[in-house]
């Protein structure tokens, strides 16, 4: 029941404060560059524990990670003034490179979530390194649109004035500015949602659907331009990925995880609903999509296959 976090910014110490404040997992070891910031954050989090469970933090070196059961990884660095893209991703790429043979040294045995963005090219890359050292690729998975999901969830909750967990309904493709929402498969209450808003009277126009959408797509760059940074709804969102591995919950889920091909591209890694549980990722679910989300989810695979082939040819 111990779990691991790499990186002790916003996301990593906001995930740890959501496990504590849960009683999720026994112990929670934080590792950082900056170790003084990781004995900080995790002093911080222990103050806490008096008035949540009763979980022991605290930080220390990769060789502290030996008997975790799942590790989070959210270490990376910012783009630079300047800096492409792909320069960008090449600095990560080294980075997560470095932490996935660092932990697998000392925990062989652990499943991996990463979080680092571009999640869905860092999950591909983690998982590669993963099998470098005879890891396999359904114990590495990425948070990929969990929380894009639970965005539109909400906003279509608050739309109809029913519970988010009584409605059903994914996002899909890349965590990213190409996602999909599928609008042609929501529930609510096992009903259809078009149907449940006919017989309800709730408007569900093509200009609704166009601002919930921008709403759940923009929704990071909103909340960066006004606080800077987010990490409250992720850290919630590992919290939750957590407990289902744990316990092996075998919920349903939308994280990302390297798959054969998606939508016709060939080994990409992107979010579809998948079965996760004790041991990683379980099965993975090929909605049934109309054609021009179909259409959508290849066009978003096709981004994310890019980035990756754009990567290697660096």
């Amino acid at each position: 029941m111990k779990i691991g976090i790499i990186g002790t910014g916003n996301v990593g110490a906001t995930a740890a404060y959501a496990l504590l404040m849960q009683g999720i997992g026994r112990e929670i070891v934080l590792v950082d560059l900056d170790k003084k910031r990781a004995a900080a954050e995790a002093a911080d989090l222990s103050h806490a524990v008096p008035f949540a469970h009763a979980l022991k933090v605290r930080s220390g070196d990769y060789g502290e990670l030996a008997g975790s059961r799942i590790v989070i990884i959210t270490a990376g660095v910012a783009q630079r003034p300047g800096e492409t893209r792909l320069q960008l991703l090449e600095r990560n790429a080294a980075i997560m490179k470095d932490v996935v043979c660092n932990i697998l040294t000392y925990a062989p045995q652990a499943i991996l979530l990463v979080t680092s963005n571009p999640v869905d090219i860092m999950t591909h890359l983690a998982a590669r390194y993963a099998r470098e050292c005879g890891v396999e690729s359904h114990h590495v998975l990425g948070s990929g649109t969990t929380l894009d999901t639970a965005r539109f969830r909400a906003l279509l909750s608050a739309h109809v004035g029913v519970d988010s967990n009584h409605i059903h309904g994914y996002v899909v493709g890349e965590h990213g500015d190409s996602e999909v929402l599928t609008w042609s498969l929501v529930n609510v209450g096992n009903l259809p949602l078009a149907t449940f808003c006919g017989l309800h009277g709730v408007p569900l126009t093509a200009g609704i659907k166009d601002d919930i959408e921008h709403q759940v797509r923009d929704a990071a760059y909103a909340i960066i331009e006004g606080k800077g940074a987010t990490y409250y709804g992720i850290g919630a969102a590992l919290a939750r990925i957590v407990h289902v591995i744990l316990r092996d919950q075998r919920a349903i889920l939308t994280v990302c995880t390297p798959m054969e091909t998606v939508a016709g591209v060939e080994d990409v890694t992107i979010s579809l609903p998948q079965l996760v549980g004790g041991d990683g990722v379980l099965a993975t679910f090929h909605l049934p999509l109309d054609d021009a989300e179909s259409a959508a989810l290849q066009r978003s695979a096709r981004v994310i296959r890019d980035a990756i082939d754009s990567l290697d040819a660096a």
